[in-house]
């Protein structure tokens, strides 16, 4: 039934032949990886793996049993094969160094092993996030390499485990979703050149902080829930997963805008979502497919790392809603959008005091 469809190697092999045939390798090395995370998080309870480990990570989240081993799984599948010069993994405080054993090449693997686990233990979907940047010679890799905007990065993608595993990734020319033949073993071609609407009446975003967001979020988010009694004129569905990729996957099957602004929960943070291993290759997806990603005050793709871990403001989904949530954060900084105050005349007396 399957033969004479795209397989997951066919295409890379296709899309970087020549001169990037190492990167080709190294997506096929990072799709082993999912499968063995795919098998691990698909035997749910029964793995032995539900629960906490006994330490956090670098962030100071408490680490799953299951994060620590999806972690395991993309360093052993991805540092024998000669294409990287170093990796870095939201559950390490600094890069992993590619063992002496193995040689070493020009790229840079960035990845989050299992974004959204806490889902985990009550069967909601999660996934694997992972980003890919080249250097221009081979060798050991230090933590300034990584330091790169997104717009340097060359492929990124993700992995779901729902009912059925996808890997969804780009390589700068478009982004393509495979789906997992239990069967055969094979990702194949099931979504190519995926397009993400460019209107939505759909929107992602945890409700319970709108007390802490800025006031163009507040306004945004006000408009959809008036639906059609309000000024969009036009009835809007919520959706909170609280798994990213669930909620990118959601939107690149079939549109929507995704949310995780800046707050002031706390103050020490400006964003919640890390930039290079979950924002940076999740914007590189979405704009591949022709939406658009920002941090409210600017592209996701042009900002300039500063720390391994940064976190950034994400905002992500169908184009001409995001360039709406933009223009309101410029409203905002600019003072449009509050009402024009008098310096000299106030409501009952002819001047102010």
């Amino acid at each position: 039934m399957l033969f004479g469809r795209t397989t997951l190697s066919k295409f890379v092999i296709e899309q970087t032949r020549g001169q990037h045939s190492e990167l080709g390798a190294l997506l096929i090395d990072v799709a082993a990886a999912v499968k063995s995370i795919s098998a691990l998080v698909g035997k749910g309870a029964l793995s032995g793996f539900s629960g906490y480990a006994a330490a956090t990570n670098v962030q100071g989240e408490a680490q799953k049993k299951i994060d620590v081993l999806a972690n395991e799984a993309i360093l052993r599948h991805c540092e024998w094969g000669g294409q990287l010069a170093g990796m870095a993994s939201e559950e390490l405080e600094a890069p992993y160094r590619i063992p002496d054993d193995y040689p070493r090449g020009r790229y840079l693997l960035v990845f989050d092993p299992l974004d959204g686990s806490s889902n985990s233990d009550v069967n909601v979907s999660v996934g694997s996030i992972f980003s890919i940047l080249a250097r221009s010679t081979a060798g050991e890799a230090q933590k300034a390499d990584f330091l790169r905007p997104g717009l340097e990065q060359v492929a990124a993608g993700y992995a779901i485990y729902g009912p059925a595993t996808m890997l969804v990734l780009t390589v700068g020319s478009g982004t393509h979703g495979f789906t997992l033949d239990r069967e055969s073993g094979n990702f194949i071609l099931t979504h190519p050149d995926i397009r993400v609407p460019v209107e939505t009446r759909e929107f992602a975003i945890n409700t319970s902080n709108e007390r802490f967001w800025e006031p163009p979020v507040q306004r945004y988010v006000a408009e959809c829930k008036a639906g059609r009694s309000g000024i969009r004129g036009a009835d809007f569905n919520m959706r909170w997963i609280a798994s990213m990729v669930a909620e990118v996957h959601r939107i690149l099957m079939r549109g929507g805008i995704f949310m995780y602004p800046k707050d002031h929960k706390d103050p020490a943070k400006p964003g919640r979502l890390r930039l290079l291993y979950e924002a940076n290759p999740m914007a590189m997806l979405i704009e591949q497919a022709g939406g658009a990603a920002s941090t409210g005050r600017g592209r996701i793709l042009e900002v300039a790392p500063e720390a391994l871990h940064q976190r950034v403001p994400v905002i992500l989904g169908s184009r001409e809603e995001v360039e709406r949530l933009e223009r309101y954060h410029h409203e905002y900084d600019t003072g449009a959008d509050r009402p024009f105050v008098s310096p000299l005349f106030a409501e009952r007396s002819l001047f102010r005091d």
